[in-house]
């Protein structure tokens, strides 16, 4: 008896559990098929079939767009069905579209939903994802169970952006569950819920649950009949806790100076997040303006402030000046019919003539006659970022006719100065571009400059400034001459102690470097010698001179033990200074002068130099720099160690006499 009884419950149970779904098809397993294997053929068939099972009319509307879809593939731009009357078995068969196709933008607007209708339709949208926009404005019977499919559709679909429930009341029962979807989880970021009958507890449900959401970006709460009290008040601790925020449109509201009051606290709380603050037609006084023009200071992100169709009045605007003024964020600035005359646009021009970045002003549908038309002309003339300044297109009646004139000269005078900011801004954003696109291509590169020692530049630098490389012109060293009257006295004197001895120091053209010879194009001939001559100093520019004379006999390699040298003429003893210091150990002191050159002794401990130095004094010079632009201006860095030394004026005399005779022995 008791198996009898459990298995017909099962049973019956079993029974129940079909039927549930075959009244709800959507929640079976997922059936939507992979849109590249669907075509326009099947949606159409698959939708008239559904309408035929289903006994309802099919949507003449819908149909031209699937016949138009081409891309299966991907999301379709929009889905509009806007204006067509959807009852509850035509949003079920719209069930074979949403199953198969899935949409950026699904229009219902003035659809007449029901109940019924609207959450089978939130459901499927919910279910198959079929949606990133979905409008359901001006559908004012959806009623709470609409409501509540509309909640779990917000805080199930996370594709879903962008909803638009403008003229769709939002009444107390049904307020708790879009609350409780916009707190807990929802991937909204734009919400539009105007004329929804807001007021009172469903924006007090609605601000409390905004004020943990992080993910909404705008919101539209414009024809709502918020009052200045307890609807600004919930407003204001709105701003204090919520920093992602950055559109909160108010505009045809009752928010009045007590309300802005409100308001202005939260936003002084606002560090970084709100943007754009509507505040258009909310019967605002000078007063308000007082609260207002002491929170702009205080605020660093809000760019845009709207306050047209207020009475706020001259002395308004006298309020709001010093807060503009102090603020360093508002860039878009509204004051459309805002009572303001010729005395209310001097204070205004007063701000244009102090703002750095203020990009557009509208003043139209004010009583702003010549004096004020001046005032904003002179103040265009200082300010170089206003790029847009609306104003009346007809001038105002004045009792002078000449001044109707004068207002028409203004105007276009206006005009001018804002297309000649657009002008420089423009022209400053291709310039921009232009020096990202240059600095990103693959060509510049930017390389660290190698270390080197005070004196010790490559030559390159010194043919950027001027002066010639190897192969030049002889009459090149009048550049040179010029360069070098610019450099310091001292190391002009340094550069005339130190420019005689050099060509006798410096190792003759075949022992250069693969950088120091001269050009492949350039003359030569056996009989020409060319000799680099380095100057001391900034750049230390390189020369080179070419010297003529016969081609010395060949001389073999001496062999130790050297033969003995003749004796060297007498000469000043050599300064203890230059006494031989032990040899560097990365190049012996014979590869330091020249290994290459026969005419270049290596030296020994008591043969002389041929340009009449001792031995001791070639071990003391430093080695050989590597081929290249180092090795042009290697002797530089001997010339500016030489003078460096102790004694400069016996080293001076040394040099001279010893570079006399190595000349002497040439001739």
């Amino acid at each position: 008896m008791i198996l009898v009884i459990l298995g017909a419950s099962l049973e019956g149970s079993v029974h129940v559990l079909e039927a549930w779904l075959f009244c709800f098809p959507r929640f079976q397993e997922k059936a939507r098929e992979g849109a590249q294997n669907v075509t326009v053929d099947e949606v159409i068939g698959a939708y008239k079939q559904a309408c035929q099972k289903l006994n309802c009319r099919q949507i003449p509307k819908l149909l031209r767009q699937l016949q138009e879809f081409t891309d299966l593939g991907h999301r379709i731009d929009c889905l509009d069905l806007k204006g067509e009357k959807l009852d509850y078995k035509t949003c079920e068969a719209l069930e074979e579209v949403f199953k198969r196709l899935q949409f950026r933008v699904v229009d219902l607007e003035q659809t007449n939903l029901d109940e019924d209708g609207a959450s089978a339709l939130f459901d499927m949208i919910e279910y198959y994802e079929s949606a990133t926009h979905l409008n359901i404005s001006f559908n004012k019977h959806i009623g709470t169970r609409g409501w509540q499919a509309a909640a779990h559709m917000m805080r199930k679909t996370s594709c879903l952006q962008y909803l638009d429930a403008r003229n769709t009341p939002l009444l107390d029962h049904s307020a708790p569950f879009v609350a409780r979807a916009l707190r807990i989880r929802s991937s909204l970021a734009v919400l539009h819920l105007e004329n929804a009958s807001l007021s009172g507890r469903p924006l007090m449900l609605l601000a409390t649950a905004l004020k943990m959401n992080v993910n909404l970006r705008e919101l539209y709460l414009a024809d709502n009949k918020l009052n200045g009290l307890q609807d600004s008040a919930q407003l204001g601790n709105l701003l204090k806790f919520n920093s992602s925020l950055q559109i909160l449109d108010l505009r045809n509201n009752h928010v009045l100076d007590s309300g802005l009051a409100y308001i202005c606290e939260g936003l002084k709380e606002q560090k970084k997040g709100l943007e754009t603050l509507v505040l258009w037609n909310n019967q605002l006084t000078h007063t308000g303006m007082a609260f207002l023009g002491m929170t702009l200071p205080h605020t660093q992100s809000l760019e845009t402030l709207n306050l047209g169709h207020n009475p706020i009045g001259n002395e308004g605007v006298r309020n709001l000046k010093n807060g503009l003024i102090s603020n360093r964020s508002v860039l878009r600035l509204g004051l459309t019919s805002t009572k303001l005359t010729c005395e209310g646009a001097v204070a205004v021009a007063e701000f244009i003539a102090e703002s750095p970045r203020l990009l557009r002003l509208d003043l139209r549908e004010n009583e702003i006659k010549t004096g004020g038309l001046m005032a904003l002309s002179l103040a265009l003339k200082v300010n170089h970022s206003l790029l847009r300044l609306d104003l009346d297109r007809e001038p105002k009646k004045e009792a002078v006719k000449s001044f109707i004139e004068t207002q028409k000269a203004l105007l276009a005078e206006i005009q001018n100065g804002c297309k000649q900011n657009f002008m420089l801004a423009r022209e400053q954003e291709e310039k921009e571009q232009r020096l990202q696109l240059s600095a990103s291509m693959p060509e510049i590169t930017v390389t660290e400059p190698q270390p080197e020692e005070p004196g010790d530049e490559p030559a390159t630098r010194a043919q950027e400034n001027g002066a010639s490389g190897p192969g030049a012109r002889p009459d090149s060293d009048s550049d040179s001459d010029s360069e070098e009257e610019e450099e310091d006295d001292g190391e002009e004197e340094d550069g005339e102690r130190a420019e005689a001895p050099c060509p006798a120091l410096v190792p003759p053209s075949d022992s250069l470097g693969p950088g120091d010879r001269s050009p492949p194009g350039s003359p030569s001939s056996p009989t020409e010698q060319r000799i680099s001559v380095s100057s001391p100093g900034r750049g230390h520019k390189v020369f080179v001179v070419t010297r003529v004379e016969s081609p010395p006999e060949r001389v073999e390699p001496l062999v130790p033990p050297a033969p003995p040298s003749p004796p060297a003429p007498a000469r000043p003893p050599s300064p203890p200074a230059l006494s031989s210091p032990p040899p560097s150990p990365a190049l012996p002191p014979a590869e330091a002068l020249c290994t290459q050159d026969p005419e270049v002794w290596e030296p020994q401990s008591g043969s002389p130099l041929p340009n009449g130095l001792k031995p001791e004094f070639a071990l003391a010079l430093p080695p050989e720099p590597p081929p290249g632009p180092e090795a042009k201006a290697s002797s530089c860095g001997l010339e500016h160690e030489l003078s460096c030394s102790k004694n400069e004026k016996e080293l001076e005399e040394l040099l001279l006499e010893a570079s006399q005779e190595s000349g002497q022995e040439t001739l």
